[in-house]
């Protein structure tokens, strides 16, 4: 998997931004997200029961995200087909807002996503700087749902370009160090 100070790979994929009859798939690529702040999650599988929770949950922080200036994607190796079915059936996920990508292959290998076990996407989360730089990555097991507010929390100490301290909180303050003389 990629660790902080790692290039993010350039990417090409589909993915399925809504469920209207005619506009339920789209071309995403990195090149698309050059300058900004990415939040790029990924879950395991459709159809399963831990992962409707965290894609609802970074649903409903859309707006934070885009507040503070960052763009929000998620996606599994499943393809857009199976997202669009997915989002079809489970009535939490057919209003979601950003998209759920197809995690392909050569992306699933480029950030190192694939759990080895069970060849499917980790339950990952990368926050990539507007320089195309990794600054954040973290991964839970497969069964265990990761806390989108501290995604947020860890977003908002990466924007301020300063040291912050454990369980610190946008509008805290921030470390100095002192050199000792």
């Amino acid at each position: 998997m990629l660790t902080p100070g790692s290039k993010a790979p350039e990417f090409t994929t589909k993915a399925c931004v809504g469920i209207e009859k005619g506009k339920e798939f789209a071309d995403i690529s990195s090149k698309q997200f050059e300058g900004k702040w990415v939040v790029f999650y990924t879950y395991p599988k459709d159809f399963t029961f831990v992962c409707p929770t965290e894609i609802v949950e970074f649903d409903k922080k859309t707006k934070d995200f885009a507040d503070r200036g960052a763009v929000l994607i998620g996606g599994s190796t499943d393809n857009e087909f199976s997202h669009l079915a997915w989002r079809q059936q489970h009535a939490d996920l057919k209003g979601i807002k950003h998209p759920l990508l197809f995690v392909n292959p050569s992306m699933a290998q480029g950030f190192g996503l694939l759990q080895p076990q069970a060849g499917v996407a980790l339950r990952a989360t990368f926050i990539v700087d507007p320089q195309g730089t990794v600054r954040y990555a973290s991964a839970n097991d497969l069964s265990v749902g990761r806390n989108v507010d501290e995604v947020l929390r860890v977003l908002d100490g990466l924007q301020t370009d300063e040291l912050c301290p454990c369980n610190w909180k946008k509008g805290e303050e921030t470390l100095t160090a002192k050199l000792k003389k």
